[in-house]
């Protein structure tokens, strides 16, 4: 059976003090579930997060990283740094990360490659833009970021590789995906990865939906059988929001 996981991406939001608040409510306030519950807070929050987070089962992933071991790159984070402090989940590929930084797909994939070097656990973003899906070009594209960014590696990786596909079009602003539109790439998205490798990998990768959920439609969204959880961002913010919405799963 695949992972269920809600996970919730913070991005440039909370100081430490928010953090440790919003932490704190979270851990009083989430029930118990089969699901991985994931917070990602800014770098310089994660080690507090850890340690607010000891006696709790929520894990802590960083939002980025670099792909080399060290060296000249200021202001970026290396994997030995995450891991130095426990952190061993990564998201990477984030839509964000590709249109306001120019994060190409052979940059990414040199970000999945070190990382899964590192036996850490990557939660991939891909996902189109509002023009791709008017001209009807969404598969072609989706298929190509996936391509690009993973099938460089072998099929014993692919237990490393979380998915999260993201409709650009629908993150921040106000609009979603129909469950029909997610269920529909989420199982074009599997079908792909069966071609590429086989059905066991296809199956047992897990696959988030990341585009805009929140407590009011989280549950249909995650009734469709190829939607094995979601990637959160504003939602993830407030504590009864993001509860709501582990619950859904």
């Amino acid at each position: 059976m695949r992972t269920k996981i809600v996970a919730g991406n913070w991005k440039m939001n909370k100081n430490l003090e928010e953090t440790e608040a919003l932490l704190s409510e979270l851990s009083a306030k989430i029930p118990d579930t089969d699901a991985h519950v994931i917070v990602a807070p800014t770098f310089v929050n994660l080690e507090a997060a850890k340690r607010a987070l000891e006696a709790s089962t929520i894990e802590v992933a960083a939002q980025n990283m670099h792909f080399a071991e060290n060296g000249a790159y200021t202001g970026e984070i290396s994997a030995d740094m995450l891991m130095n402090i426990g952190v061993d989940t990564v998201i990477i590929g984030h839509s964000e990360r590709r249109s306001y930084f120019g994060e190409t797909d052979d940059f990414l994939a040199k970000k999945v490659k070190t990382a899964v070097d590192k036996q850490m656990k990557v939660i991939f973003c891909f996902g189109e833009e509002l023009e791709e899906r008017k001209s009807n070009n969404h598969f072609s594209v989706v298929e190509s970021q996936l391509k690009n960014g993973l099938f460089h590696l072998d099929a014993k990786a692919w237990k490393h590789i979380v998915l999260a596909y993201e409709p650009v079009w629908a993150i921040g602003t106000g609009e979603t995906a129909s469950p029909e539109q997610a269920q529909e790439m989420h199982a074009f998205i599997r079908n792909t990865i069966a071609k590429a490798y086989n059905t066991s990998v296809a199956n047992a990768v897990s696959i988030l939906y990341g585009g805009s959920v929140k407590p009011s439609n989280a549950t249909e969204i995650f009734s469709k059988p190829d939607v094995d959880g979601g990637l959160i961002g504003g939602a993830s913010l407030n504590s009864d929001d993001f509860v709501a919405i582990v619950k859904a799963i």
